[in-house]
């Protein structure tokens, strides 16, 4: 479309990122990747050791797309801060998906932790694009904080419960001055084009493409849906009446 987008001081044309969690080897991930015509990919640090042969990194430099470590797993605010840190190392970059989460069973983020490590990573120089709840309140305090983008949930990781709460979402991208990026909950096509319909700036998916049955044509589903989302929001759709109006005029109708 010739639409890009901005994070930090990085420009983007694809506005799907794909997550590299899931799927059940490394040519399936590859050939998925490839379709879904992302720029970004993230990596969580635990599940990937950046010396080893024929791994993911492999692949990601192969095919030359950029790298966003993630913090997933942790629990408090210094083991993202620490997780963050050792990224950079591996990984030569600043930028940090930033997850902190409450428990293991919701995988939902602790919002008192995720500000303290957000605080503390901004400062430290990180790109910081921080997973999020959909609250309106909380993801204005991250980008006071200074995050890059903010990420808020449709619904929980791995559900594919879609976007439950559209109104704030809305509300989220209204307020934001920074990228806001759809993260977790997608489960299909539909669910992508709705997020970039209320306004969002681009959409996370990782278990929706990793765990299809057929992760390739799921990417290439998500790739075009995300396309469309954003073009009907350019667009402007027709505004929602309580009652039918005709398309066609009166006139010229035959009278009798």
């Amino acid at each position: 479309m010739g639409d890009s987008w901005n994070v930090g001081e990085r420009s983007f044309t694809s506005r799907l990122i794909t997550g590299t969690g899931g799927a059940p080897n490394l040519a399936v991930l590859e050939r998925a990747l490839i379709a879904s015509e992302c720029e970004l990919v993230t990596v969580a640090l635990r599940r990937v050791s950046p010396e080893a042969t024929g791994s993911v990194l492999e692949v990601i430099d192969r095919l030359g797309l950029g790298v966003l470590p993630n913090t997933a797993g942790c629990h408090t605010a210094a083991d993202a801060v620490l997780t963050a840190k050792l990224a950079r190392e591996a990984f030569e970059t600043d930028w940090v998906k930033l997850e902190v989460i409450a428990d293991d069973i919701t995988l939902l983020p602790e919002g008192i932790e995720l500000v303290e490590a957000a605080e503390t990573l901004v400062d430290d120089g990180f790109t910081v694009m921080a997973y999020t709840n959909d609250d309106p309140v909380l993801a204005r305090r991250l980008e006071d904080l200074g995050c890059a983008s903010v990420m808020p949930l449709g619904s929980p990781i791995g559900s594919g419960l879609g976007i439950r709460n559209p109104h704030n979402i809305e509300m989220i991208v209204e307020q934001s001055s920074v990228p806001v990026v759809l993260d977790a909950g997608i489960g299909t096509a539909s669910d992508a084009a709705l997020a970039m319909e209320l306004g969002c700036d681009a959409v996370m998916v990782a278990s929706a493409i990793t765990r299809a049955r057929d992760p390739e044509q799921m990417a290439i589903a998500m790739r075009l849906a995300t396309e469309a989302g954003r073009r009907a929001r350019l667009s402007g759709r027709i505004p929602k009446r309580y009652l039918a109006e005709a398309s066609t005029s009166d006139q010229g109708r035959a009278e009798f």
